[in-house]
């Protein structure tokens, strides 16, 4: 009798020392060409391999719910209703609901020109300089830039200078008609757009931002344990090459 309880408290122990599952979910968004609904409704895009690589080697399960508004989504993660999003930058400020991964991928953030004005900016190397040469720049509405461009999009803005825009369909549209000068926002969706609607650009020899991006999980419905499989399955992707084959399959680094 006593044998039996002992396999048994061996029994319950064992399973204590099982590690947790991870689970995680997220919703849908739209921003190509990192994570998008594809024609077949399946999800795509870069961000969205590199997870699904990175969660299969984790050993980690993940949710998708379909594509909720950005303050919506945003609320329901702070709130754990949710408590995974990709493409995030490490701040302050999340810090306080969420933890991050280490980076598994960069972004770049530039300034782009109609292919055919290019020859007229390739002295620009800095945000100053576009405001030195009293050139006009189209701009996402909302979004982190990197600080060179926070500290002068008050001055641009009080010129006239500077245009804001929603989406990268309706900047790129701007630009064609002449709206300005000059396009800022993250590269690898600027090329995408304007690839997908025939517009010729070229980069300006100038990285307004370059930082790396992270996942980001709801602090409060996951674990330090979910985290560290996590960071462990990126480090081995990364050493085995896996993530910059992807990466590369995309055209970047």
């Amino acid at each position: 009798m006593q044998g039996r309880h002992l396999l048994s408290a061996i029994a319950l122990l064992g399973m204590a020392a099982q590690p947790q599952a991870c689970e995680l979910s997220m919703a849908l968004e739209q921003w190509p060409p990192y994570l998008y609904t594809q024609p077949d409704a399946t999800p795509g895009g870069l961000d969205w391999e590199l997870a699904q690589a990175i969660l299969k080697e984790a050993g980690c399960k993940l949710q998708v719910q379909a594509e909720l508004p950005t303050a919506r989504r945003q609320r329901l993660f702070e709130q754990g209703q949710l408590n995974l999003m990709l493409s995030a930058s490490n701040t302050p400020e999340r810090r306080r609901y969420a933890r991050f991964s280490v980076a598994y991928r960069h972004e770049s953030v530039g300034v782009f020109s109609r292919t055919a004005m290019r020859g007229q900016f390739q002295n620009i190397t800095s945000v100053e300089a576009v405001l030195d040469h009293k050139l006009s720049l189209l701009a996402p509405k909302v979004g982190w830039y990197g600080a060179d461009y926070a500290r002068l999009q008050p001055t641009l803005a009080a010129t006239g200078k500077l245009s804001t825009f929603l989406t990268f369909q309706q900047g790129l549209r701007m630009l064609e008609a002449g709206r300005a000068d000059l396009i800022l926002g993250d590269s690898g969706a600027l090329r995408h757009e304007a690839k997908a609607q025939g517009i010729a650009i070229s980069p300006l020899p100038l990285v307004v931002l370059r930082a790396p991006v992270h996942l980001m999980l709801n602090k409060a419905s996951t674990t330090p344990a979910d985290l560290e499989r996590i960071n462990s399955a990126i480090t081995r992707l990364e050493h085995q090459g896996v993530l910059g084959a992807i990466r590369t399959r995309y055209g970047e680094p």
